[in-house]
């Protein structure tokens, strides 16, 4: 469905009430078109509560230990490795917040709080580790072509020797995507230096999320027809954007990280917006639901109520997420 027909389905699909706000929507997506500039330069800084208050100075200090990281970056790369899980174990024995394989460990961890003892479980330790390994890794491909940034999480993956071989990201698909899954990701933990791009498929979510007015929530709902269609807040934003080509994970803290994260005073039609009694933690969210402008967005908001239209402006607002396809496609399936 184009951007356009999917206003008119919009606009035509509901009575007077709902078509004001429609036509709002119009307007002010509109408008917005002619305004964004796209991501701008500059110093990066985190985005509200994309990384934990308990480790974000760690990773705003760490992440800016060479010039080939910065703190989203770092950021992106504990998300990816282990969704900010300190605990986190994988089949391949890969330890803790930064995912260390022991040998790495015992090679390249520090001891980054200075309490004398290296301690993979530690983010204190491990935060630090991670950003270390990565910025030495950053000094052995300094002289290959292309992408420092790149080339430093190719050698990550794959090891220094493969990225030097190779003159650049060696061409294995693990190290590709690797490679193209933290730099995405790295959009959705920066704070935009000025606008960013409208989502081509704003409208459309739009279009599907407001047909489903009226219909009763349910806990844990993806529409199914044993689920008698019914949705809970989560499963209406996925399946909305589902309608337009693009997959999110099912639960509202890890939509959070599927773009970036406009300003309130930025919002566009189609934005994700979100809701946490945390305002310091986007792993703390509870509650999302797609704006409509004007202040307003749909969602389904608890058992007992329906799909509807409802204020954003409450003191539990989080903050916003423009999804873009490949944001959403780097979003690792396992946080």
């Amino acid at each position: 469905m184009t951007v356009r027909k999917a206003w008119v389905v919009a606009i035509a699909a509901v009575g007077s009430g709902v078509a004001f706000v429609m036509l709002l929507v119009v307007g002010v997506y509109v408008v917005a078109g002619n305004l964004v500039n796209g991501v701008g330069g500059g110093a990066v800084r985190l985005a509200k509560g994309a990384v934990p208050a308990v480790y974000q100075s760690l990773v705003q200090k760490w992440g800016n230990l060479c010039p080939a990281l910065n703190p989203a970056l770092l950021a992106a790369q504990l998300y990816q490795e282990s969704g900010f899980n300190p605990n986190a174990r994988s089949a391949a024995a890969a330890e803790g917040i930064a995912q260390f394989i022991p040998g790495t460990w015992a090679t390249h961890g520090v001891d980054g709080d200075g309490d004398g003892k290296r301690d993979v479980w530690d983010p204190d330790d491990a935060i630090p580790s991670a950003a270390s390994y990565d910025c030495e890794l950053a000094k052995y491909v300094k002289d290959v072509p292309g992408d420092l940034s790149h080339n430093m999480l190719a050698a990550y993956n794959a090891g220094a020797y493969a990225v030097i071989k190779y003159g650049g990201v060696p061409p294995y698909a693990e190290t590709q995507n690797y490679v193209k899954t933290i730099t995405t990701l790295e959009k959705s933990f920066a704070a935009p230096a000025t606008r960013v791009d409208p989502s081509q498929q704003a409208a459309g979510a739009i279009s599907y999320a407001q047909s489903k007015l009226g219909t009763p929530y349910l806990w844990g709902g993806n529409g199914t027809a044993d689920q008698g269609g019914r949705f809970d807040c989560s499963g209406l934003t996925k399946a909305a954007f589902e309608s337009v080509g693009i997959s999110l994970p099912r639960v509202a803290n890890d939509q959070y990280n599927a773009g970036p994260h406009p300003r309130r005073e930025e919002l566009l039609p189609g934005d994700l917006v979100f809701f946490s009694d945390d305002p310091t933690n986007s792993r703390a969210i509870r509650h999302v639901g797609i704006y409509v402008g004007g202040g307003y967005m749909i969602d389904a908001p608890r058992s007992g109520a329906v799909i509807r239209f409802d204020p954003i402006d409450t003191p539990d607002y989080f903050g916003a997420t423009r999804v873009t396809e490949d944001g959403a496609k780097a979003l690792p399936t396992s946080v």
